[in-house]
């Protein structure tokens, strides 16, 4: 409770900066010549908010907020599925992992947002070529860290399992996975992010359609309120997103000590 109150109070600090700054006439001016040159950078809180308000009271967003959020979950989904089943079978096989090692850091090393108008040749301007974008993104973040989870198995426990006599399947389901598990989950909360920043730099090459292509509009007439207000919706619902994983992680992970009970150094 103390926690929650505590970051309640800091959103409300930055805030509260945030208005002083860019409310004309307020403060002396610092940087800028004028008095509305800081609003016109920045935008004004009160009118940001204003607009989500508009934004959802007459609902235009919703359609829009549907197609991105559809494009980030699709990427986030195929993106992981592909990640988790590469990663395992790579680190299980060293003879694939050796063979693959070339083509996997040439493509990670590749920056992949370039891919965008490539995928909109391929798959078109709808959600696709956005969702081909965000699984690029995505897939990458948690497929090493399954392989380095997968890989950082202690030998001993392999060994001992194995003299137990544990066949591949038991050792897949009871040692590596549950040890790759922590590594999938952290690269996860990466990959929310990633998949919104997938679908929105998509929608800003073509689209007639999401979140992205409203803060295009708005930056198109220098409109930077509604921009802030498209960054910050983008935001909540990406917390949102990531608190589902959280969740989901609290479910599947039950061996691990939680925070309060992990001992302070």
């Amino acid at each position: 409770m103390r926690l929650r109150a505590l970051q309640i109070f800091i959103l409300a600090l930055l805030i509260a900066v945030w208005y002083l700054f860019t409310k004309p006439g307020l403060l002396p001016n610092f940087y800028f010549e004028q008095d509305n040159r800081a609003a016109f950078f920045f935008g004004e809180p009160q009118k940001v908010f204003q607009v989500i308000v508009d934004w959802f009271a007459s609902g235009e967003i919703f359609g829009h907020l549907w197609i991105t959020l559809l494009e980030t979950a699709l990427g986030f989904v195929i993106g992981s599925v592909f990640g988790l089943g590469i990663g395992l079978w790579l680190a299980l096989s060293r003879t694939a992992s050796a063979v693959m090692d070339p083509y996997i850091k040439g493509f990670n090393s590749m920056p992949r947002v370039v891919l965008a108008p490539i995928f909109a040749v391929w798959f078109g301007l709808g959600i696709w070529s956005k969702v081909a974008l965000g699984v690029t993104l995505v897939f990458f973040v948690v497929f090493f860290n399954v392989y380095q989870g997968v890989r950082e198995v202690s030998p001993t426990l392999i060994a001992n399992a194995r003299m137990l006599g544990a066949s591949p399947r038991q050792l897949l389901r009871s040692i590596y996975l549950p040890s790759a598990m922590s590594w999938v989950f952290a690269s996860l909360h990466n990959a929310v992010g990633l998949a919104f920043v997938g679908a929105v730099v998509g929608e800003y090459l073509g689209s007639a359609h999401g979140v992205g292509y409203l803060i295009l509009q708005a930056e198109g007439t220098f409109d930077v309120n509604t921009v802030f207000a498209g960054i910050l919706v983008l935001t909540a619902f990406a917390l949102v997103l990531d608190g589902v994983v959280g969740l989901v992680e609290a479910r599947l992970m039950t061996w691990q000590p939680r925070a309060s009970e992990t001992e302070k150094v």
